[in-house]
């Protein structure tokens, strides 16, 4: 029975991925990679020196990945708040302000990945925030802001549940 249940998750969350566009599918693979540090994003990811510099900013902006990690705050308290969603603002800022992510739905399966299930009552203050700073152009502010629906913005709850399916590269065959 777990296993099915398991394995249900699984697919839901592979349909989910499924339903990105293919930049975000692309982009959200490549930042797993580095932001997880589960491959080498130079050689697996860059098929330019334009591409190759993005990464290594990539790289620079995931730094702080770790510290957030450990400083997901309470959803009780106000303590740590202005640090936490700071850095987040900034990673997320990053990440969108690279034109590959086009909603929240994509943000939040990306972001639930990099910083785990304890991060998710804090995605849309820290997708928001990131979404209406100046350095994202106004058209594309007022996509993000608009992809965040009002069930997600006002959830009562989240599920502690971790993500299971994590995507990977996938090697295209030489015909």
């Amino acid at each position: 029975m777990a296993t099915t249940g398991i394995a249900s998750l699984t697919i839901n969350e592979m349909r989910e991925f499924a339903s990105f566009t293919a930049a975000e599918q692309r982009y959200i693979r490549r930042s797993l990679d580095i932001g997880l540090g589960r491959q080498d994003a130079f050689k697996l990811w860059a098929r330019d020196a334009e591409e190759n510099a993005a990464i290594r900013s990539q790289y620079v902006a995931y730094q702080d990945l770790k510290l957030l990690r450990a400083a997901i705050p309470a959803e009780t308290g106000f303590e740590c708040v202005e640090s936490f969603i700071g850095k987040l603002t900034r990673v997320a800022a990053f990440d969108l302000a690279q034109e590959r992510i086009d909603c929240f739905s994509a943000f939040r399966f990306l972001y639930e990945r990099l910083l785990g299930p304890d991060v998710r009552p804090w995605l849309p203050s820290g997708f928001c925030a990131a979404s209406a700073l100046p350095q994202i152009r106004p058209d594309r502010r007022k996509m993000l802001l608009q992809s965040l629906s009002e069930a997600a913005a006002t959830a009562p709850g989240w599920s502690e549940r971790a993500p299971v399916f994590y995507p990977e590269f996938i090697a295209e065959e030489a015909a």
